[in-house]
């Protein structure tokens, strides 16, 4: 059976006690801990790391990263702005977003980075800019990710300026006067070092058809096992095998390129969790299922419904007693017959069942690795739930409020009744 990470027993019924259920906590240690781990990615002439904030957009937890130096990946102008009113300086920011905003012009006034992630996004920007600098996205034509969900490069993903479309990127550039000195790409999330060094090698490749890059951004990715089958990806394995790739280019074209990352899973999954409760516990008979529906599901995770991800799912006693445990299937609280916590691993159709502690109604259900690409990405509003709270356990070992549960009346206050 899976174990808490970073609460005990007793902390997870005194959440539930004081700011009720479903809830999301953050782990400012192991936040700070991750961050620290990124900070010392082996690098041949200099590192910038930034935090992919589409994965947790919360300003709390924006700001535990900026205070430890971090800088912003945004992926949207809603993202920028959000990062500006956390806290975040515009030069801190890099916008690389497949749809490139409105106020986009506006953005880069105020000194947002922009990273142009198609030819349309070029010209746009070099029309408004003639003769500035900027960074161009580019497709190198292969990624790491372990599905087509997760890999953001190769032909299959729309992300980036295809790499054989170089010609056009020079052509645009010498119309509007633009210096690009910033390369960017993505490659997916993955474990490989090998994978890794074969798509740095690729990106620069590419780098060195383009001589005023200075600074090459290889994105995010970073795998971490949430479930302790998975593997984690080695950061300084990875490294390191970058690190010879950049220098090795130094030596050939006479060029010391700054190396960008953008972490956004490995810096928070681990760090969050959802408090639940266990709101009834039903079976379908002999051949049958048993089941412990919760007050959560695809409202606070959708990873499993729509990847058939897995998460560490605890069942912690109402009050502390030892209890036997048994086999489960976990449903979420939506009127959905795809809102199940527990499908077969990379397959939402399938179901798989866990050992879990011996559930009763009113106990407390614990879903880890709920850091990343949950409070940002769910089902928010369906069935009309609102959109859980938000806590950080503070390094002092407080609990702080961070995000207020929502309200029926914010739920429909855009609402227009004729």
């Amino acid at each position: 059976m899976e174990s808490l990470q970073f609460l005990t027993e007793e902390q997870v019924r005194a959440v539930r006690e004081r700011f009720g259920t479903p809830v999301f906590v953050y782990d400012q240690r192991t936040l700070e801990r991750r961050a620290k781990e990124m900070l010392s990615f082996p690098n041949a002439f200099g590192l910038t790391v930034r935090y992919a904030m589409k994965a947790l957009p919360t300003a709390a937890v924006i700001r535990v990263f900026t205070g430890l130096g971090l800088r912003i990946d945004a992926s949207s102008g809603f993202e920028a702005e959000r990062a500006m009113r956390a806290g975040v300086k515009p030069e801190h920011i890099q916008l690389t977003a497949q749809q490139a905003p409105e106020n986009l012009e506006d953005l880069v006034r105020r000194g947002v980075l922009f990273n142009a992630c198609s030819l349309a996004q070029l010209r746009r920007f070099g029309a408004a800019f003639p003769g500035a600098e900027l960074s161009v996205r580019i497709n190198p034509g292969l990624g790491s990710g372990h599905s087509n969900r997760t890999n953001v490069g190769g032909p299959s993903a729309s992300f980036g300026i295809w790499h054989e479309h170089l010609g056009q990127v020079f052509a645009a550039a010498s119309e509007f006067g633009l210096r690009i000195t910033g390369m960017h790409t993505h490659v997916g999330s993955g474990t490989d070092p090998e994978v890794w060094m074969r798509c740095a090698q690729l990106s620069l490749g590419i780098a060195a058809r383009m001589p005023e890059v200075r600074r090459l951004s290889l994105g995010g990715g970073f795998k971490v096992a949430r479930m302790a089958s998975e593997q984690s990806a080695d950061l300084q394995a990875i490294g390191a095998k970058i690190k010879a790739a950049f220098e090795q280019f130094a030596r050939e074209h006479g060029r010391e390129l700054h190396l960008e990352v953008e972490p956004g899973t490995y810096l928070v999954a681990n760090a969050g969790a959802v408090v639940c409760t266990a709101m009834d516990v039903v079976d379908t008979g002999a051949g049958g299922y048993r089941f412990i529906k919760v007050d959560s599901g695809m409202t606070e995770v959708l990873r499993p419904s729509l990847y058939g991800a897995q998460h560490p799912i605890i069942v912690v006693p109402r009050t502390a007693e030892t209890r036997g445990s048994a086999e489960y299937l976990v449903a979420g609280h939506c009127c959905e017959s795809g809102d199940m916590l527990t499908p077969a691993p990379s397959d939402p159709e399938g179901l798989a069942t866990r050992e879990l502690t011996e559930a009763r109604i009113g106990d407390c259900v614990v879903i880890e690795g709920a850091g990343a690409y949950c409070a940002a990405m769910a089902s928010k509003n369906y069935n009309s739930f609102p959109e859980a709270a938000e806590v950080l356990l503070s390094a002092d070992g407080a609990f702080q409020l961070i995000r207020r549960r929502q309200s029926l009346d914010q739920m429909i206050q855009n609402e227009v009744i004729g």
